[in-house]
């Protein structure tokens, strides 16, 4: 991967190969691209119900995992209602 050290303290959102998409504040990452999360939330969603957001706190995610990383907008981000969204879940990433 690029460069991550623009990232680091800054609210990003990662999706992982199996569908998940994760939102934290990036505290570090290593040269294997590995990435440690503090205050994060898996957003899980659902078309019967919003998007949940489930608390994980302090979180590693490997970095052979991840497919994609973006900087997060923390005003545009708050000024969504979550609850009212209906989206399918991401399915995996197959190669």
């Amino acid at each position: 991967m690029a460069s991550l050290q623009g990232y680091v303290d800054h609210r990003v959102l990662l999706i992982l190969q199996d569908g998940r998409a994760i939102v934290g504040i990036m505290a570090g990452y290593d040269q294997k691209s590995n990435v440690v999360l503090s205050d994060s939330k898996e957003r899980v969603y659902s078309m019967d119900e919003g998007v949940e957001e489930i608390p994980l706190g302090l979180y590693l995610v490997k970095g052979d995992q991840i497919v994609l990383i973006g900087e997060l907008d923390e005003n545009a981000d708050q000024a969504v209602d979550l609850s009212s969204i209906r989206a399918e879940p991401l399915p995996p990433i197959r190669y």
